[in-house]
């Protein structure tokens, strides 16, 4: 992606996360509910999480995720002049998390407001970062993805409590020059709110739900062209993309995605985040907790093409092509 001449861009200056310490494996959970690790690892792909202890907070983790990214950005907190928090899980919705998160990390005055878009949060709040950034509203954005679904699950309910898990990502958005290669392609999103009730709250015990057959057909066949149309915003093919990083949400859900890219012309060789694996669905952590990992791993470098997806309750929603830090 590059600019024309004079356009004003938007890039990615450096990535953080933070997840909690407690490792919950298939097996502790098959001590609690009737299931076992065969059934959870073909099911969702999981074959363990992170769970935090009830004295660790979501702002904790955001700001551990935020202070990590802006450290890796080699900014300091007073370069930054707004905050964006994307979360479905603070346990009250004032105040939000973002000034909280903003105050902590010692970042004085910004901008701060959070994003409720689940699952797609954040590729919904790096895209209003990204466009804020580029109408010279910011001039550096820390953007955080994080959750502690634990506080919302109904843990002897098989069909959730294997799935969901805590943590939190984060990226610190700049200015890049005319020029400069784009760093953050334009948002492709949406929503489908005739299916709101796919993934819900429950009233009667304030707890997670979600029909996992009905998300699992929608998933499988309306994300992809979401990416594609990301893909084409760009002014990118298939082709040009090295790494996929979807929402991590099921891994059978991960591999019908890559295997549609790939359909499209997307490389054999392309490099698909499966960090669901150990991290669990994270919702709106989940994509820069993948991205930060697979970075720590070598399975991403500097200057890599990225297509992030994200998709979930609302349901909403959203992709963008980025160019690795």
């Amino acid at each position: 992606m590059t600019l024309a001449p004079g356009a004003p861009g938007a890039r990615i200056l450096g990535i953080g996360s933070s997840q909690p310490e407690t490792i919950v494996t298939n097996h502790d959970l098959a001590r609690r509910v009737d299931t076992n690790d065969e059934w959870i690892r073909d099911r969702v792909g999981i074959a363990e999480r992170r769970i935090a202890d009830a004295d660790t907070t979501l702002v904790d983790l955001a700001v551990e995720a935020g202070d990590r990214a802006l450290k890796d950005s080699g900014l300091v907190p007073a370069d930054i002049d707004t905050v964006i928090v994307a979360t479905c899980t603070m346990p009250n919705p004032i105040p939000n998390a973002a000034a909280q998160t903003a105050d902590r990390i010692g970042i004085s005055a910004p901008g701060a407001f959070d994003i409720n878009a689940a699952c797609a949060g954040f590729s919904y709040a790096l895209g209003t970062a990204a466009d804020l950034v580029r109408a010279g509203s910011a001039r550096n954005a820390l953007v955080i993805g994080a959750e502690k679904l634990s506080d919302w699950l109904d843990w002897d309910d098989r069909s959730t409590c294997i799935i969901f898990a805590d943590g939190a990502g984060a990226a610190v958005v700049g200015a890049a020059g005319p020029d400069e290669q784009i760093g953050i392609g334009p948002v492709a999103w949406g929503s489908a709110g005739d299916q709101s009730q796919t993934i819900r709250i429950r009233p009667e015990n304030n707890a997670l739900f979600q029909e996992g057959q009905a998300v699992f057909r929608w998933a499988t066949t309306k994300i992809a062209p979401v990416a594609l149309r990301a893909i084409e915003l760009a002014g990118l093919t298939p082709a040009d993309i090295d790494v996929l990083i979807p929402h991590q949400a099921n891994l059978r859900i991960v591999d019908a995605i890559a295997r549609r890219l790939r359909s499209k012309g997307a490389r054999e060789d392309m490099r698909v985040a499966d960090d669901i694996v150990h991290s669990g669905n994270t919702s709106s952590a989940s994509i820069p907790l993948a991205l930060d990992h697979m970075r720590a791993q070598g399975r991403v470098c500097t200057g890599d093409t990225l297509l992030l997806v994200g998709f979930g309750a609302g349901l909403s929603y959203a992709s963008q092509v980025v160019v690795c830090p």
